[in-house]
């Protein structure tokens, strides 16, 4: 069936900013000497949680903190994040769960503040009945507040679909008992995405044909 509801990962899936972050890195990288990201090294050394990236691409938490590395990565990325557009086909994929009347949110683990200044600027709030950051800057898990929105709703689980473009959209979608559909257009490739059983989708493109498609299995 289609969903009754759809949570909305941000970074990635519906905002259109991997190469946004590979940039910043790639400044505070070339500030330090280490080897800088090509979007491809990034996609397969992107994770959560957001520490084992920081190691992943050379940092050393001894000599540097992640606290100070987070806010010295969040500053830049906030003010380029704002240039950045949608996601190819977000914007018909937003118009089309509405038009079925599906309930929609956006679940984040960007900082509150910066999501819904973000979503703002698209002038994209209308389709969302909720923009659920997070309080600080450190890219922790947003599995609790989706799940605590989920439960305040009285939304059953087997109503509700995560969209996300990660591996840890999955495991969100799995903690809460949701289903989930991947999109490799973002910030993990096709190839790691496919480590987990869910469906995974060129694009955004291609969802509101994947729904209609689980409606008659």
């Amino acid at each position: 069936m289609k969903p009754a509801y759809v949570i909305w990962d941000w970074n990635g899936t519906l905002l259109d900013d991997a190469q946004t972050c590979v940039d910043t890195m790639n400044a505070m990288l070339s500030r330090r000497g280490l080897p800088l990201l090509t979007m491809a090294r990034y996609r397969e050394v992107f994770t959560f949680p957001v520490e084992d990236y920081y190691r992943a691409v050379g940092f050393d938490f001894a000599k540097e903190p992640f606290p100070l590395l987070a806010e010295e990565y969040i500053r830049p990325y906030n003010q380029a994040a704002a240039a950045c557009g949608l996601c190819p086909g977000a914007k018909e994929a937003l118009e089309q769960l509405k038009a079925w009347g599906v309930g929609q949110a956006v679940a984040s683990a960007s900082h509150q503040e910066a999501l819904e200044e973000q979503v703002k600027a698209l002038g994209i709030e209308g389709y969302f009945d909720a923009l659920l950051g997070i309080r600080d800057v450190l890219g922790a898990g947003k599995a609790g507040v989706a799940q605590r929105y989920l439960q305040a709703r009285c939304l059953s689980s087997g109503q509700v679909w995560c969209v996300g473009d990660t591996l840890h959209d999955w495991e969100v979608a799995a903690t809460m008992g949701c289903r989930c559909v991947l999109v490799a257009q973002g910030h993990q490739s096709a190839r790691r995405l496919a480590q987990c059983p869910a469906p995974v989708l060129p694009s955004l493109l291609d969802l509101p044909a994947f729904f209609q498609s689980q409606e008659n299995p």
